[in-house]
């Protein structure tokens, strides 16, 4: 079958390397001259099964009043005379019920889970080689209340299968000597030996090359216009390449991976996706005083940032990434929120990076309200959706590429979760004209 993939960040590059497996001639199309340039160039870094307590729960409605106004606020929603983002809020509120955010970590584990031990095999079989630790991910807090409230999280994704195991501040400080610094401030801590870490960007260079050379078209700097639509099918992808001459792309079956840009094209078909843009921000800094940086990689619930650290013949280098702001397609720094991941760096971890080289970056993360996912048919029999992955499209990419692959090869998936338009899991019915998402 001639597969059209849309989108080459790390969900349309792991979508298209296992299409190509199970013996599809697949053709994938990016308006960057190089994959994974936009959401997943400087991200957080981290294959993170334990970071599934999506945005939406009990506690964030006074959470988000709280932070309203507040620059460096860990989420910020910057109110727009914007239709979708009102919606996309609404949906949010009614994500934050206990029994709606129980159902989400559910799905966010089951999907991590399989996605984390399908990445391990990957790499087994390839040899695959992007700066990755394999340490596990530490989760710490320096108050008792943000500690108190990660307890039932963690013991739902204990339940699930994740490991995510509560440790006391000494047990932190021992599996991660560099938070010694602030032993006195941490309230606790939870560690998942089975989480990993490591670049994504790199990754998806590394695996674009695999999947060239097993046979997989790679049509970069190619910016899709359309996706025209005959017959109550697509027909064909209207697209301009780098010098501008139009292009019609055919093939039987297309798969859209396009983040958070994906319900904009979504939408002339008559098909709502609930994603809106969350911009994300990163800084990355090059090791000063390898003792005092960390080893592990780590998660500070109450900031919302996460730290990985890369090692390799390129260099040392820390990546601390996170925070939220629903502001649009706007992707422009705001030094406020830089200097807030960069002083709390320092608070952390002082003389451990160098700050004067310090390099930002945004990006706009595919949210949906619940922070699952879109992966599986729509109401168009030759368009699929693998998207909406929010924070966790690293975690999640080779697990989504892997069941995309088989939904669109006429096989069942190997994980239990609620994609689209399929008849034997939780969400029986294919993406319709109106707004909805997993959990309409």
């Amino acid at each position: 079958m001639r597969v059209i993939v849309l989108g080459a960040g790390l969900l349309g590059v792991t979508s298209a390397y296992y299409l190509q497996q199970l013996g599809h001639e697949v053709t994938v199309i990016d308006r960057q001259a190089t994959p994974a340039a936009e959401t997943s160039f400087a991200n957080g870094g981290q294959i993170s099964v334990s970071h599934a307590e999506p945005w939406a729960n009990p506690s964030a409605p006074l959470k988000v009043l709280q932070w309203l106004g507040k620059e460096d606020a860990p989420l910020l929603f910057r109110i727009r005379a914007d239709m979708r983002q009102w919606l996309w809020g609404l949906q949010f509120l009614r994500e934050c019920t206990p029994a709606r955010t129980r159902h989400n970590i559910e799905q966010i584990v089951r999907l991590g889970t399989y996605s984390r031990d399908t990445l391990q095999q990957l790499r087994a079989d390839t040899g695959l080689q992007y700066d990755q630790r394999t340490q596990g991910i530490l989760h710490f807090y320096t108050t008792q209340k943000e500690f108190d409230g990660a307890l039932k999280p963690a013991e739902q994704m204990r339940a699930l299968g994740c490991e995510r195991q509560v440790i006391s501040a000494d047990e932190a400080v021992t599996i991660e000597p560099a938070l010694a610094h602030i032993r006195p401030q941490l309230a606790g801590a939870t560690y998942t030996a089975e989480d990993e870490s490591g670049d994504a960007n790199r990754f998806a260079r590394e695996l674009v090359g695999l999947a060239a050379a097993a046979g997989v078209k790679f049509l970069m700097s190619h910016t899709i216009t359309a996706l025209r639509e005959t017959g109550g099918s697509i027909d064909h992808v209207e697209a301009t390449d780098n010098e501008g001459r139009f292009q019609r792309i055919r093939g039987e079956t297309f798969v859209l991976a396009m983040g958070s840009l994906s319900p904009l094209y979504a939408a002339p078909l008559g098909i709502r996706l609930p994603i809106y843009p969350a911009k994300g921000y990163s800084v990355t800094l090059p090791v000063k005083d390898a003792s005092k940086a960390h080893q592990v990689s780590l998660t500070d619930d109450e900031y919302k940032l996460v730290f990985s650290r890369y090692t390799s013949a390129s260099g040392d280098r820390l990546r601390i990434a996170g925070t939220a702001e629903l502001n649009g397609y706007d992707r422009d720094l705001n030094r406020l929120r830089c200097e807030a991941i960069v002083r709390r760096v320092e608070e952390l971890f002082p003389g451990a990076g160098d700050t004067a080289q310090a390099r930002f970056w945004t990006g706009l993360r595919p949210a949906t309200p619940s922070n699952v996912p879109l992966i599986g048919k729509t109401k168009l029999p030759n368009l699929f959706l693998n998207t909406g992955h929010g924070t966790l499209g690293w975690t999640h990419a080779c697990g989504s590429g892997k069941s995309i692959a088989r939904i669109v090869s006429g096989l069942r998936p190997e994980v239990d979760f609620t994609f689209t338009g399929l008849t034997d899991g939780t969400r029986r019915k294919a993406l319709a004209p109106q707004v909805g998402g997993p959990s309409a």
